[in-house]
């Protein structure tokens, strides 16, 4: 299959981006999203020309580093599937595909589609440790949690903080990163220690980033590659409330 791919080519953060065209051919179907971009820019160095610059690690959806949006979409067409999962069969032959760098305020561009996303570590490391004492791994079942606490908070744990959420939220909202966050703590005995200080800290970390506000549109649970639950955002919010209750 052949493809059309418009790029979004920006050299450094200081310098002005442009979007730039180029042709893909004998793409084959199997191949991810990555492996396609791979052949292109194989292509442009045998040209002397430089490659397209965009993050990658594992490749097998767990990092969270492969951040692009496709054709408008954070990671692509496919749901629940980050851009390194992301195949070539999910696009028609002949098809323009428009590629881009998450557009947030709290993730400059460094370079074409390359972002910082180090505000997400500001944020993580502003909500501190967990208090629990050291030793010997206790049996599953002498831990006194229930299954659905559990589970709901292995779900919010899934979080593998690639900022879709934040490209998709048309005000930049980092509020589903950081309610997953705050989330799969608070609803364990380990994380009760320093619950109140952690919402509250983490909080005003992603406010001091510069991220947006909610607004309850969802889009951040329609794009998450995790598929993080919104309710995580309200049980954030509980906390946050709670926190400052408590704080007074």
């Amino acid at each position: 299959m052949k493809v059309r791919l418009h790029v979004w080519r920006q050299p450094s953060s200081n310098a002005p981006g442009k979007m730039v065209q180029y042709d893909a051919p004998n793409i084959s179907p199997a191949m991810s999203f990555l492996e396609m971009l791979d052949l292109v820019n194989e292509g442009l160095v045998e040209k002397g020309e430089e490659p397209i610059a965009f993050d990658h690690d594992c490749r097998e959806g767990i990092c969270g580093t492969c951040s692009l949006m496709i054709n408008g979409v954070a990671h692509g067409p496919s749901e629940a599937t980050t851009t390194c999962q992301l195949h070539m069969r999910s696009f028609r032959d002949g098809e323009d595909i428009y590629i881009e760098p998450w557009r947030a305020q709290a993730f400059p561009v460094l370079r074409d589609l390359v972002t910082d996303r180090s505000s997400f570590d500001r944020i993580m490391q502003a909500g501190g440790f967990v208090s629990v004492n050291t030793g010997g791994v206790p049996d599953a079942n002498a831990i006194p949690i229930s299954k659905v606490d559990a589970d709901s908070a292995m779900d919010a744990a899934a979080c593998i903080g690639c900022g879709a959420c934040v490209a998709a939220c048309k005000n930049a909202s980092a509020m589903l990163f950081v309610s997953a966050k705050v989330s799969h703590l608070a609803l364990l005995p380990q994380g009760q220690v320093e619950g109140s200080m952690r919402a509250k800290a983490m909080v005003a970390q992603m406010d001091q980033e510069g991220f947006g506000a909610c607004t309850n549109t969802k889009e951040c649970e329609a794009v998450c590659p995790k598929e993080i639950s919104v309710s995580s955002i309200a049980r954030l919010n509980r906390e946050f409330l709670k926190a400052s209750v408590e704080s007074r």
